[in-house]
């Protein structure tokens, strides 16, 4: 065994939290991620920081919030001083790869194939690729595969060249809201298990600890699984539940989500709810769960490969997502400034064998505190300015809980199509019975008592009786801002 564990981290793009079997799901087919949940330590209550990808991510890479990070909306650049947890273990002698996406620096607008500024990340081995309809066989301007200095290729768009083939999808007959994507074989999903697996097989019988970042892009939207994969849901898709929404829900709430209920991203990425027939919704939610499964077959291949190379019990693996999808519950698509539970609520599992006993870890964990339980499991110092709370010596004895009380998420104008004659700005806190959101600026939010309507339908935020809660949340929304203030730079001296 290493002195140091290997950490292979598994993340998602856009996975709610209840689209795995061991969370209760008996549409889908992920045993090998179920596999994950039943030996190791499962987070039931695990939060997001932003319910956009950008902030989100270099907020868990960091242990830090949006607000602190300064990175807090889609299309911007982390700003060089924020240390990410690979470029940590790094400096600490670990050797670092990743394959897929990373989603922390602005994209050029100007090039085509669509390329993300390579930054100080740490890693030694960086298989770059975004969306995989980014993926193109050459440069529309000419020259190939030409780039700017210091931005990645696409690695998918070569994987895809050296096979002779190339990313492509077919319209699926009689619903414009999903499509058939590559078979799994020349899949994004598989590309990202194939990479992963050369890494693992590179570092077999080495002395030195690696860290992997495995990060899919499905079950992204466009919804696009391989055909193999939505056949599956086809016969059963009368059985398929509809998106819950009630009528008229969203008539006192913020004016974002009417906005996005009649066409997402503010109309621009199509899924009007209300013109969709009860199959179209059907198959989106049939077509989600297909990537789902994907994932799951893929990341058994990983952790298959882990076994037959003799690293699996030197290496502690997460399997996790950036953030959820609403996939039509609330009458409402994909992610915007939406703070609902399948908008948030994440999965997340730590895995180990031999180490980390299986468990459900109590109470409410936010991933800024994934950050430190991986430098604490690494043996290394806490990291300056680091704003999580490591679980690490809870779940080791097989105890693990959560000392948080609740927990904080923000929106800061994070998607321009929103933002009309003001910035979009919206704060979340959440305990274990009610959840508070405010909208700065335009004296209105929401509040939902968990407890009694957990499908968060009827907002309290005007309800005389719940004045009490109303200013009781409110007051802790209060204390998570300026308690999420950046503890950098430290102090040094007494004046």
């Amino acid at each position: 065994m290493t002195k140091r564990p290997n950490i292979l981290m598994i993340c998602t793009d856009q996975q709610r939290w209840d689209t795995l079997g061991a969370t209760g799901n008996t549409f889908v087919n992920t045993p090998d991620i179920d596999a994950l949940y039943a030996g190791g330590a499962a987070v039931p209550s695990a939060y997001c920081q932003s319910p956009v990808c950008t902030p989100s991510r270099a907020s868990f890479l960091t242990g830090r919030y949006p607000r602190t990070t300064r990175t807090r909306q889609n299309g911007q650049d982390i700003p060089a001083d924020e240390r990410l947890l690979p470029r940590i273990l790094a400096d600490a002698g670990y050797a670092c790869g990743l394959a897929g996406k990373l989603h922390i620096s602005a994209c050029h607008p100007d090039v085509s194939p669509v390329y993300e500024r390579r930054i100080d990340d740490g890693y030694h081995v960086f298989h770059w690729s975004h969306h995989p309809a980014m993926a193109m066989s050459e440069n529309p301007r000419g020259g190939g595969f030409a780039r700017l200095p210091n931005w990645p290729l696409n690695a998918y768009n070569l994987w895809l060249s050296e096979k002779g083939a190339r990313y492509e999808t077919q319209a699926f007959e009689g619903c414009e809201h999903i499509s058939i994507g590559p078979e799994a074989e020349n899949h994004q999903t598989t590309f990202c298990a194939e990479k992963t697996i050369e890494f693992l097989n590179a570092h077999k019988g080495g002395d030195t600890p690696w860290m992997f970042s495995v990060n899919f892009f499905d079950p992204h939207h466009p919804f696009d699984p391989p055909k193999s994969y939505l056949d599956r849901y086809l016969e059963r898709l009368d059985d398929i539940p509809l998106p819950p929404y009630v009528e008229g829900e969203l008539d006192n709430k913020p004016t974002y989500q009417g906005i996005d209920h009649r066409g997402a991203y503010g109309g621009n990425a199509g899924l009007p709810f209300d013109k969709m027939s009860d199959r179209d919704h059907r198959l989106v939610r049939a077509a989600y769960y297909a990537m789902c499964d994907l994932v799951s077959d893929q990341v058994g291949r990983i952790v298959k490969a882990l076994q037959d190379s003799g690293q699996r019990e030197d290496t502690l693996v997460v399997f996790m997502s950036d953030h959820g999808e609403l996939l039509g519950d609330h009458g409402i698509y994909l992610k915007g400034p939406f703070f609902y539970e399948p908008s948030i609520r994440v999965p997340l599992v730590l895995n180990w064998p031999g180490v980390i006993p299986p468990q459900s870890v109590d109470g409410l964990v936010e991933l800024v505190d994934l950050m430190p339980t991986l430098l604490e499991a690494a043996g290394l110092p806490e990291e300056p300015g680091v704003q999580g709370k490591s679980l690490w010596n809870g779940i080791v004895a097989g105890k693990g809980r959560s000392q948080r009380e609740n927990v904080f998420c923000e929106y800061v104008n994070a998607m321009s199509w929103h933002a009309q004659d003001r910035p979009t700005i919206l704060s979340m806190v959440r305990n274990d019975r009610n959840k508070l959101i405010v909208d700065h600026g335009l004296n209105g939010g929401e509040l939902y008592d968990l407890k009694e309507d957990p499908g968060e339908t009827n907002n309290l935020w005007d309800d005389a009786d719940h004045a009490q809660v109303k200013s009781e949340m409110l007051l802790a929304m209060c204390d998570r801002l300026a308690f999420t203030a950046d503890p950098l730079p430290e102090r040094k001296a007494d004046w």
